[in-house]
């Protein structure tokens, strides 16, 4: 994957013009596709790390397009949408994308959202005391949960996981804060990588989008939420890692 390798996926020429200009900005080579089956394709052959795609692409629209990308590409997804339905934001984040933006949307808030997420790509500093520790690879575990940081890769019961970026955030998250509960607006803000900003904004939406996440990646590495092995709900505040069953 090419860390600075951009792909944008959208119809409408001006839209992609303003996202091309805003992402060549920020420093990356930029590729257009103007709809889902070529996006796909060209996803394939460029290995973007972050991708824009548009919710109503002619053919495959953008939510089975985000399914078909999400069978080989980790790359942070970005799903515009020029719907006011939360529902259709949802389906959106449930089919795999990582973000979201409504559009008519600034680019000043594309690049700091995209600013945000190459932060967290290229960010490999994590408190010692709080992780398995190793020479060179930060390693967390929990309950047969091997995640090692520097790899960003998910290990259930010795067998590798695939996650979105996402959901990989979220996961060493809540592994770092071990037992201590983090409420839904710190893992949002955690995300959105101004977790030192404890007063900025998170909405109703956001909380939800976060939820669908955590959907998502309990799915994926087989949790119960009737019955968890590793992620505790705690109504109401957020979540918490369960119960050590054996010596980490």
């Amino acid at each position: 994957m090419d860390n600075r390798h951009a792909l944008v996926i959208e119809d409408d020429d001006d839209i992609a013009m303003l996202l091309t200009s805003s992402l060549s900005g920020a420093g990356f080579t930029v590729s257009r596709a103007a709809d889902g089956t070529a996006g796909v394709e060209l996803a394939r052959s460029t290995g973007p790390s972050v991708i824009t795609l548009d919710v109503g692409l002619p053919g495959i629209d953008g939510l089975e397009t985000t399914r078909r990308l999400r069978t080989f590409s980790d790359a942070h997804i970005i799903m515009l949408t020029a719907r006011a339905d939360e529902a259709d934001v949802l389906m959106g984040l449930e089919a795999g994308a990582d973000d979201y933006l409504t559009k008519p949307f600034r680019p000043r808030e594309l690049r700091a959202r995209v600013a945000a997420i190459m932060r967290r790509r290229d960010a490999l500093v994590s408190p010692p005391s709080q992780a398995t520790a190793s020479d060179e690879i930060e390693t967390l575990t929990h309950n047969g949960l091997v995640v090692r940081v520097d790899e960003r890769t998910v290990h259930v019961d010795g067998q590798l996981t695939p996650t979105t970026r996402t959901e990989f955030d979220l996961l060493t998250a809540l592994l770092r804060n071990r037992s201590r509960v983090t409420s839904k607006d710190e893992l949002v803000r955690s995300i959105r990588d101004d977790h030192d900003a404890y007063d900025s904004y998170v909405s109703d939406a956001d909380r939800r989008a976060l939820e669908v996440h955590i959907g998502n990646l309990r799915r994926k590495i087989g949790e119960d939420a009737a019955r968890p092995r590793w992620i505790l709900t705690v109504r109401g505040v957020g979540y918490r890692l369960t119960a050590a069953t054996h010596s980490q």
